[in-house]
């Protein structure tokens, strides 16, 4: 007999990166279950335009994921607010494409401070909560880049494949100490979002709206799924390529251009997007723009 759906309606969400894109949606889509969300994101004016345009359901929080202290005061403040979280979305994330050996090193300690690390200080505050009440859900955004691999996203790949073994390794400690507490990862496709500009499109697959990927999130919270592919055809591929040989599922890949939606992004689309996630962790200086924009680097200077 299959299992009953989760009530969503009347429980409690904090959703990091909530100001824009994938989260602002998750946002929007959990508020029309009947929930209350808090929006945690670094830009607090852009958040509580967000949660204004939402409803009074929702309310802004300023957030900086890469500092433990900041969650905290984030989790505290949301729920003096709107009660105990019985959902934490951890979204947050950014994402600069470019040859591996040409990035900036300021830019891959970006991405694994806000994408990883963010992550861990989002559970690590989170979780101690909901096991004394014996319930919740984190819902931590990997990328199918993370299962995969994605050639011109080695550091972003990286921090989502942690994202993967991070979350199935707590989930398992959780299971070993009876804890009714729900740990998911979303693998989304490329998405139509600021980070997702300029990206090649593979044979057969469409960029996904941020509302797809909302609707993938609450469908998931309600059957209490642990991977959450997005498009769900995605995980019948994944399922055919896992069982053939490297270089057949290689061959598919290039095939498909799956290994070209990063490798040969268009850096001037990108530009924007590719500036402002430079400056998006505060306890950094900004990286090369040129190294971050995805362009070879000038030649060091021999003695």
């Amino acid at each position: 007999m299959a299992k009953q759906p989760r009530i969503l309606v009347g429980q409690v969400a904090a959703v990091t990166g909530g100001a824009r894109g994938i989260g602002r949606e998750t946002a929007r889509a959990l508020l029309r279950e009947g929930m209350k969300v808090a929006l945690g994101d670094l830009d607090l004016e852009l958040a509580r335009a967000t949660a204004q345009e939402l409803g009074p359901n929702a309310a802004a929080f300023e957030l900086d994921v890469t500092r433990r202290d900041s969650f905290e005061r984030f989790v505290v403040a949301a729920e003096e607010q709107l009660g105990p979280l019985d959902v934490l979305v951890n979204n947050a994330g950014i994402m600069a494409v470019g040859r591996f050996l040409d990035e900036d090193d300021a830019t891959a300690q970006r991405m694994i401070d806000i994408n990883l690390h963010g992550v861990i200080w989002g559970m690590k505050v989170v979780l101690p909560r909901m096991i004394a009440r014996n319930r919740g859900h984190v819902v931590n955004i990997s990328s199918q880049a993370g299962r995969y691999g994605a050639p011109g996203g080695a550091t972003y790949s990286a921090t989502k494949h942690a994202v993967i073994g991070l979350t199935e390794a707590v989930r398992g400690e959780l299971r070993h100490e009876g804890a009714d507490v729900d740990l998911s990862y979303v693998l989304p496709y490329a998405v139509n979002t600021e980070l997702g500009a300029g990206l090649v499109e593979a044979r057969g697959f469409k960029k996904l709206e941020p509302t797809d990927v909302a609707e993938a999130i609450v469908e998931g919270l309600k059957a209490r799924e642990v991977d959450i592919w997005v498009p769900r055809s995605s995980r019948h591929t994944h399922r055919l390529t896992s069982v053939l040989p490297r270089r057949a599922a290689e061959g598919l890949a290039r095939a498909l251009k799956a290994d070209q939606v990063l490798a040969q992004a268009d850096t001037n689309a990108r530009k924007g997007y590719e500036l402002r996630a430079a400056r998006s962790e505060p306890g950094l200086e900004p990286g090369d723009e040129r190294k971050a924009l995805g362009q070879p680097a000038e030649p060091a200077e021999t003695p």
